[in-house]
């Protein structure tokens, strides 16, 4: 027989336990998210508009950065309110200038890894999601990739443009042995998943005797890419419209990399041992992915956590199980993909911090 406080546990000890101090401590932690989040979508707006670069011009009234911009100024003494009352800008009442400071500046603006302004973008671009994934929670299912497009396409190629460009020759290559030397000699490469293909674009002007082919499922992104390298001139890289789970009978390459693909595919298991078929024996598969471990008790206390987990539930995951998938998510950690690479028939020669991004790590791996 249960007790009158078991059946009934709105009891007065049970009120007496709860901690008022405690409850309003985590309200107020909330009304934090929140103007974080709106934070986050006058960054989008300023990093869109230029705002940020006229900002670091030099200190100006909201009329004369409205100038500079080309924008309307009742907008932008608006959008100023936001970023000084966040601590983003500074602002002098005497003269009614705000000021971007320096140290500011180097995160919001730039065409280099240092400016995370770019990843402001996928806020809002997911949010515009929220009744299709809120649907997928009653139903199940997700999400298909195609409901992303094109805009998506926009935000990823903003948010890797700035490491690519910054990063990819003389940080994220060193960290793969001697792959630098060995795509200078002359070696045939693919990326997969490969976007717009900034990544393979940089990679082949840097390392003309080497031929590169960029495999992607999205059209778009594909039609970008060949426009790019058109533009640039190159011969030695081409780009294929194709899913990356069947990569072609006859492909073979000396390298095959993969920058944040693998964790949202539908049939990851299938594409890893397509990659592994797809190398020579030797052959480097370098895996630029997200940084977390696979246990949740392990990510805790991590800042960025929050973010992978959200970014994958609104997106990540969701593709991937539109189509019937593994659903893996972003967070599916270093000890899965070790797991994952190895039944693969890979040997994971090392795991490294990615310079400049915080959210990824780099795995080297080889088929013997």
């Amino acid at each position: 027989m249960t007790t009158d406080a078991a059946a009934h546990p709105d009891t007065t000890a049970d009120k007496a336990a709860f901690d008022a101090a405690a409850a309003e401590e985590f309200a107020e932690r909330l009304f934090g998210d929140y103007t974080s989040a709106m934070v986050t979508l006058m960054i989008d707006i300023g990093h869109r508009t230029g705002l940020f670069d006229a900002a670091a011009a030099g200190p100006a009234t909201s009329a004369k950065l409205a100038e500079r911009a080309g924008l309307t100024e009742r907008y932008v003494r608006e959008w100023l309110g936001a970023l000084t009352t966040a601590g983003i800008t500074r602002y002098d009442p005497l003269t009614r200038t705000y000021t971007l400071p320096a140290e500011h500046a180097a995160c919001l603006t730039g065409g280099g890894a240092t400016n995370v302004a770019p990843l402001s973008l996928i806020v809002g671009h997911l949010a515009t999601h929220i009744d299709d994934v809120t649907t997928a929670f009653r139903e199940g299912g997700g999400v298909p990739y195609e409901k992303f497009r094109p805009r998506f396409t926009d935000v990823m190629d903003g948010i890797n443009r700035g490491l690519f460009d910054g990063q990819l020759i003389d940080g994220v290559l060193p960290l793969a042995g001697d792959l630098p030397a060995r795509l200078a000699s002359g070696v045939r490469a693919a990326d997969i998943g490969c976007g717009t293909g900034r990544a393979l674009i940089v990679l082949a002007e840097a390392f003309p005797a080497s031929t590169f082919v960029g495999y992607d499922i999205a059209a778009d992104a594909i039609d970008r890419a060949r426009a790019e390298a058109a533009d640039a001139g190159l011969t030695n890289v081409t780009f294929e419209v194709c899913d990356v789970a069947h990569l072609p009978a006859d492909a073979r390459f000396d390298v095959v990399f993969a920058f944040d693909a693998i964790h949202d595919q539908a049939d990851p298991e299938g594409v890893l041992r397509g990659v592994h078929d797809a190398l020579v024996p030797g052959g480097s598969f370098v895996a630029v992915d997200i940084k977390a471990s696979s246990h949740l008790e392990n990510n805790v206390g991590n800042p960025i956590a929050p973010l992978i987990y959200a970014v994958s539930t609104m997106h990540c995951m969701t593709v991937s199980l539109a189509c019937g998938g593994a659903g893996l998510g972003t967070a599916w950690g270093e000890e899965l993909a070790r797991q994952m690479f190895a039944d693969a028939g890979f040997e994971v020669v090392s795991v490294s911090d990615v310079p400049d991004d915080p959210i990824d790590i780099l795995y080297h791996c080889r088929r013997p």
